[in-house]
């Protein structure tokens, strides 16, 4: 379930990746462009994580960012990204405020948490899903699960500074 939510977000932010590996960058090199990001992929008490990865760029005024850390405990997979520009519009833009679905891959609902529009799916029977929480209109936290209760999920991503994510992103 996991590999199928982020293979669709892929065919998405993977254009937007190539067409910025094509244009020419800043003087900045990625990897600097990645320090104000991965602080703020914490360790979690009692979870093993993985090392933090991903791009960032900025040319043109334009920028994107992909941060991501996999987390682990036990059976349980959790895996968080940062996420801004063209790869966190196309995650917002199919999430909603106020509503609450029914869709193949389990219930979808949004709704506002400490001041920030946050979309959830969860599928009950293998209790997966994903927390996408809008940190602006072009920065978001998505965390995708496997193996947490809904309630847990949430409060695993909570344990992540959404403000401070929110500071650095802008």
């Amino acid at each position: 379930m996991i590999a199928r939510r982020h293979l669709a977000g892929l065919a998405v932010v993977l254009p937007a990746m190539a067409a910025a590996a094509l244009t020419p960058q800043s003087s900045a090199r990625a990897e600097d462009g990645l320090e104000p990001f991965v602080p703020l992929l914490v360790e979690l008490p009692g979870w093993k994580a993985g090392k933090p990865g991903g791009v960032a760029m900025q040319d043109y005024g334009s920028r994107i960012v992909m941060v991501q850390r996999g987390y682990a405990r036990g059976e349980i997979h959790v895996s968080v990204q940062l996420l801004a520009g063209p790869p966190a519009q196309s995650r917002l833009a199919t999430s909603g405020t106020g509503l609450k679905t029914e869709a193949s891959h389990g219930p979808i609902s949004a709704s506002t948490i400490d001041g920030f529009k946050v979309t959830r799916t969860f599928q009950a029977s293998d209790k997966s899903g994903t927390i996408l929480v809008a940190l602006g209109p072009a920065a978001a936290l998505s965390l995708a699960f496997k193996g947490l209760g809904e309630d847990e999920a949430l409060t695993t991503a909570k344990r992540f500074d959404w403000k401070a994510m929110q500071a650095a992103l802008k």
